[in-house]
């Protein structure tokens, strides 16, 4: 017999549209049941033929491009990190079940055509954001108010630091979206030109910086403790990757 569960939150949780109740209650009921992991990661693993199946014509760029523009315009009010799958997963009683599932997710390589789908779409929301009212959720160079601001949004220890004696002042935060969740971003302003750093976690590796422009603007992801970092800005490269070493360091 199928759990109660399954037929009224099962598809809600798996898809993010429950509420912060109604999420936490249903990952308390992952840790007693049996049933439940087990078809999260059926839904997890179909969820990923049918993307690697490539049976859906892409959406043209511009149409893309709009509708991420709203959703981030909706998203700077209202955005929460959405609870990621590994909650669940790491609820799963079954310890089989939760090492098929870890390699299935991370043996899904990165190609190059979503690098610069991702390159695209963090040029996008610098570009956004550069428009009045978009920059900034809490504008200050206090780390530790900006910390506070972002303390409940996210689910990460937020690198929050101020180098305005190396040049690089900081601005402010926000919350935006990109690749389809919430991510924090630190603003930053260097000599007349303003650096937005997309911050967000990572179960990949730390990796040396990769650099990269695009529609004028330039970009340096690098990761390191389980956070990736990506830079963009109109500065110059050289700037990007000067404040990359200021957060490694």
């Amino acid at each position: 017999m199928r759990c109660d569960f399954a037929d009224s939150l099962l598809q809600g949780y798996f898809d993010h549209e429950l509420s912060a109740a109604s999420a936490a209650e249903f990952e308390r009921h992952l840790q007693y049941c049996v049933q439940c992991p087990i078809e999260l990661v059926d839904m997890d693993l179909l969820s990923e033929r049918l993307q690697f199946a490539q049976l859906y014509e892409s959406a043209p760029a511009a149409l893309r491009k709009e509708i991420r523009a709203n959703l981030r315009q909706v998203a700077a009010s209202t955005a929460m990190f959405q609870p990621l799958l590994w909650h669940w997963l790491a609820a799963a009683a079954a310890l089989l079940l939760l090492a098929i599932a870890g390699w299935r997710v991370n043996s899904v390589v990165r190609t190059d055509d979503y690098q610069a789908e991702l390159a695209e779409e963090i040029v996008d929301a610098h570009a956004l954001s550069l428009q009045a009212g978009h920059l900034t959720g809490i504008s200050s160079n206090d780390e530790q108010a900006v910390k506070a601001w972002f303390k409940g949004r996210l689910t990460f220890a937020l690198p929050a630091r101020d180098f305005a004696n190396e040049g690089f002042a900081l601005q402010g935060g926000r919350l935006d979206v990109v690749d389809e969740r919430s991510v924090a971003v630190l603003v930053y302003a260097r000599t007349g030109h303003l650096i937005n750093v997309f911050i967000w976690p990572t179960r990949e590796r730390d990796n040396s910086p990769r650099v990269g422009s695009r529609q004028g603007y330039q970009w340096v992801d690098w990761r390191k403790g389980k956070i990736e970092f990506c830079a963009v800005s109109e500065a110059p490269t050289s700037d990007l990757q000067q404040l990359q070493r200021l957060f490694t360091n």
